[in-house]
């Protein structure tokens, strides 16, 4: 296990947040249990949507902390052997599609279609105009 996921910035801050949500929710339960013992049934409920609020946020806490790792590209990708980017080495460029031309031409002819359409409404308002 790569030590700059749990250790990351952003990690820490997951850390934080789950050190006070898990024990809050669970307080939570505890909370609802004496009220639910005490007799207000709605209570009994919340005693179990709280420990499912808190296992939610552990779910959460794992992805997000295992999401960081996965996004950051391998030093060795983008590095080469000394640890320096490579000066010839370019930004990745998607594979040119053949039907952009297509959709250009397609992409033009709507908007000529969109301009004739404002001409015409201004047309149309200055016909209304010249009326009054």
């Amino acid at each position: 296990m790569d030590k700059n996921v749990w250790l990351s910035r952003r990690a820490l801050k997951l850390h934080a947040v789950i050190l006070i949500l898990v024990p809050a929710f669970m307080a939570l339960c505890i909370w609802q249990i004496t009220r639910a013992v005490g007799g207000n049934t709605l209570s009994w409920a919340y005693v179990f949507e709280w420990p499912i609020f808190a296992g939610y946020a552990v779910y959460m806490w794992w992805r997000f902390v295992h999401e960081a790792a996965e996004d950051t590209p391998p030093a060795s990708a983008e590095h080469g052997a000394g640890g320096q980017r490579e000066p010839d080495a370019g930004p990745e460029r998607a594979p040119h599609r053949e039907d952009e031309a297509e959709e250009d031409a397609d992409l033009a002819a709507y908007n000529r279609y969109l301009a004739q359409l404002a001409e015409q409404d201004r047309a149309a308002e200055r016909g209304r105009a010249a009326e009054r």
